[in-house]
């Protein structure tokens, strides 16, 4: 039992003749009739058994009844924020700080629960999860993660990275791991022999939320995550004063990460460093229905 008895809810009366919805209506059918149609070509965990470990990323909301699949870097720390104004722990998402958000363990994660309670919310509430083109995805974990002082990433994956990857590596550098090229961090992420584990930030969408295996309700997108989230608060039967914040929530003074700005990075490596790394994005890609960011892809 993986899908959810209620679906998507469906549109009220009034919205039916309102153009905007009924078209942002359309787009959500369409985004998960491509999602299914990949997981039933390329994916054979139909009849697997959901585990806690499948829904360990799963954020609950029992008020009005939403689950919500964090993907780092396609809009979480906001969503978080939009999830604890609707459970009450909050009025505003401009009251919410940063570390309140990712630290201060405010919302409930469905692996929680027990196997009857994961179910039951598998079957009744609405599922959603938000997206982001994988490679742009890619490019803003690394910006944030490494080109920024951070003490987690920096110990203990830019020293691994810069001691496995980097010629004639200063002691410096091998000390504090600080300044990972995004070329190095791209060998890491396609070294079979990883010096340390994956990660959140940069692993498969397909990995995080296990939509083969969870049917999702609402798919939303980064890209037009103003329009998709608005719609979702729309559907759910949100108050209307809560709208989907704009905010960046870190370094707010840096520019987003853009296409061009991911181009930029990915003009550092080699033809055949961004063929494997769109073959390691592949199903991401094809599931999400994003083009190839390359011309000399195949």
């Amino acid at each position: 039992m993986n899908s959810s008895v209620l679906n998507l809810p469906t549109l009220k009366s009034e919205d039916r003749n309102n153009n905007k919805w009924q078209s942002l209506y359309q787009i959500q059918g369409e985004r998960k009739r491509i999602m299914r149609e990949t997981c039933s070509k390329y994916k054979s965990n139909n009849r697997r058994i959901i585990t806690p470990y499948h829904v360990s990323r799963i954020f609950v909301e029992d008020k009005y009844r939403v689950l919500y699949c964090e993907v780092p870097k396609a809009g979480c720390s906001n969503w978080k924020r939009v999830l604890m104004v609707l459970n009450g722990l909050a009025s505003s998402t401009r009251d919410i700080q940063h570390n309140t958000v990712h630290y201060g363990n405010y919302l409930k994660r469905l692996d929680g629960f027990d196997h009857k309670g994961i179910y039951h919310r598998l079957n009744t509430y609405t599922k959603m999860l938000f997206i982001r083109e994988p490679f742009e995805k890619l490019v803003s974990a690394f910006r944030d993660k490494f080109e920024h002082p951070n003490n987690y990433y920096h110990p203990v994956f830019g020293k691994a990275i810069i001691s496995r990857y980097r010629v004639n590596a200063t002691k410096e550098a091998l000390r504090t791991g600080s300044g990972v090229k995004f070329k190095e961090f791209i060998q890491y992420l396609l070294d079979v022999h990883r010096p340390v584990g994956m990660d959140i930030h940069w692993d498969h969408v397909n990995r995080l939320c296990s939509p083969c295996l969870i049917d999702y309700d609402f798919v939303g997108k980064f890209e037009s995550m103003e329009e998709d989230a608005n719609f979702f608060l729309h559907l759910i039967g949100a108050p209307q004063n809560l709208t989907f914040p704009k905010f960046k929530d870190r370094h707010s003074n840096e520019e987003r990460t853009t296409t061009k700005i991911t181009q930029q990075y990915f003009a550092q490596l080699s033809p055949s460093q961004r063929q494997q790394s769109y073959d390691f994005y592949y199903m991401d890609y094809l599931m999400f229905n994003y083009s190839k960011p390359f011309e000399d892809l195949y």
